[in-house]
Parts: C-alpha cells; structure tokens; sequence
C-alpha cells in the first residue's frame, strides 16, 4: 500500500512540474530558454525585475530606463562602441507572477519583435527563468542572416540569464 501512495505522489509531482513548465512559455513562441537554478523564485525575481541589465551581457553596454518597473516604462540599449542602439517599451510587468513584456521598437531586423521573461517557483528554493521571444518577419538586410540574428538572441539571453542566475 505504501508503494502505491509513493508511486501515486511522484506521478502527481511530476505532472505538477510539466504543467507548470507547459505554461511557463508560449508553446508557438519562435525562440525560448529556460534554466533552473537552484535559488528560491522571490531571490531570482528580484534580480530578473531590475530593467536595468547591462551588467549582465557585453552585449550591451548601457541602458536608460525611463520610468517605474511598470508596463508604459521604456528603455534604451546601446551597444558597446557606443553607435549601436535598440529602443523597447515595456508593455506588461507582474511582480505578483513574476513576469514582464516587453516589445523591441527600433534597432533589430525584424517587425514586432516581443520578448517575455518569467522566473518560475519549483519549490525546495528551485526556481526556473524562462524566456521567450516571438517576432512577425525579419527584415532582409546586408548585415546579417535570418539565423545570425536567432544565433545572435539566443547567445545574448543565454549570458544574461546565466549571469542573472549567479547574482541572484
């Protein structure tokens, strides 16, 4: 009977971790990452919450945010020789789930680019950051290829979530 119990409780411990990873990103979503750390939620939401993230990426070396952590806020990223620059508009901000949107309006080779970060609680100080990213066309260009620009965002995210996780 015990064995039973056991066997019950795992399954419905293991469902419970595959759903909560089903929605923790959108399933059509063109790029995604997800890494868990071994850190509670609140402790790596309070790093991921900060719109200010250039010290986690040489990607980018400075960012202006102008206004509060809120949807309406927007952003500046330069690039590290100081000519490159992307402009983003937060469009959603959620401490209670622990998520933002935000929408890349100028500096990239594609319409409509949408980025989404979520820090999801596993329990037993586990959390898990998830990103996804869905944009409507990219934009033909000498400077780089479809596949650079998905290499390229997923690199960049790659370190920022990485370096986020370590400083939570």
């Amino acid at each position: 009977m015990n064995t039973v119990k056991l066997v019950s409780l795992v399954a419905f411990f293991a469902l419970g971790l595959t759903a909560n990873k089903a929605f923790a990103q959108n399933p059509n979503a063109k790029l995604t990452y997800t890494k868990v750390v071994d850190k509670s939620a609140d402790k790596v939401w309070k790093v991921v919450r900060n719109l200010d993230f250039a010290k986690y990426t040489k990607t980018i070396s400075n960012v202006k945010v102008t206004g509060e952590a809120a949807a309406g806020a927007s952003r500046v990223c330069t690039a590290p020789d100081g000519q490159g620059q992307f402009k983003e508009s937060i469009l959603a901000y959620d401490d209670l789930n622990r998520t933002y949107t935000y929408a890349v309006v100028e500096g990239v080779p594609v319409n409509r680019l949408v980025n989404n970060f979520k820090v999801v609680d596993l329990g037993y100080n586990k959390s898990m950051i998830v990103w996804w990213s869905n944009y409507e066309a990219f934009m033909k260009n000498p400077q780089m290829t479809e596949a650079q620009f998905t290499a390229f965002m997923q690199a960049s995210i790659d370190e920022i979530v990485t370096n986020m996780a370590k400083d939570a």
